[in-house]
């Protein structure tokens, strides 16, 4: 396999944060969130990466200057979390491999969870992986669903859900594994078909469906990996969490 890129997203705001701060800025027990990301994906063998930046990006910038092997793309409008993947195109487009895209404000990220999904990714060669959680309490997140042979067939939102689907407990947390290669053209025809007209990474896995590919769903993600930074009460959740885990 050849080495992994990773996209890591970082261009926004944390307006809920109550901070002028771009929300991976923000810092959990004395450090920025999407420091906590990349030392997970270094641990993991990611190598090199490409940060996408947007709100106050000289900022994010001037933070990880020091880290090798960190490219940066810009993502001037927020469009949506497809939109800033398609930013990524001219750093990306020579690269034949795995490319992982994760959340830059995913502090308690798992270095073990992401070399999982790169050894199943190795393993099994799919154009898609999705690295999934059973979550104890799923309300409000997208669900996982599988056809009656356990295979990935796709994600449906709290909204969109049925009263069986909304009973599923295998969420997506915007974790993928993708073949570079296969994600750029997928790229080619995500659209913003929606109220919100915004281009979501969520919609690539139906699209890769479609076009024949194999796209697989793995739950190797830990509860801890669910607990998300949107607002000072979680950013005082996560710091516990990892101070009680610096004392175990």
């Amino acid at each position: 396999m050849n080495s992994p890129l990773a996209i890591v997203m970082a261009a926004g705001k944390g307006t809920r944060m109550k901070s002028e701060l771009p929300k991976v800025l923000c810092q959990a027990n004395g450090r920025p969130l999407v420091r906590y990301v990349l030392d997970a994906l270094n641990e993991a063998g990611v190598g090199r990466m490409v940060v996408v930046v947007g709100y106050e990006a000289g900022k994010v910038e001037a933070e990880l200057s020091g880290q090798q092997d960190l490219q940066f793309a810009y993502q001037t409008e927020q469009l949506g979390t497809g939109h800033a993947v398609m930013m990524c195109r001219e750093q990306i487009k020579d690269h034949d491999g795995p490319v992982v895209v994760v959340a830059g404000d995913s502090p308690m990220m798992q270095a073990s969870s992401i070399k999982s999904l790169l050894d199943e990714f190795e393993s099994s060669n799919p154009a898609c992986l999705l690295g999934t959680l059973i979550h104890s309490d799923p309300t409000g997140l997208g669900r996982i669903v599988r056809n009656s042979d356990g295979q990935f067939v796709g994600i449906v939102e709290q909204k969109d859900a049925t009263e069986d689907q909304r009973k599923i407990t295998e969420v997506n947390m915007s974790t993928y594994v993708f073949d570079c290669q296969k994600m750029l053209s997928a790229l080619d025809r995500l659209t913003d078909d929606n109220n919100q007209k915004e281009y979501y990474i969520t919609d690539l896995p139906g699209i890769m469906l479609e076009e024949g590919d194999d796209v697989r769903a793995l739950a190797v993600l830990k509860p801890i990996e669910s607990l998300s930074v949107n607002t000072l009460q979680q950013l005082g959740e996560v710091e516990q969490v990892m101070k009680n885990l610096s004392t175990e």
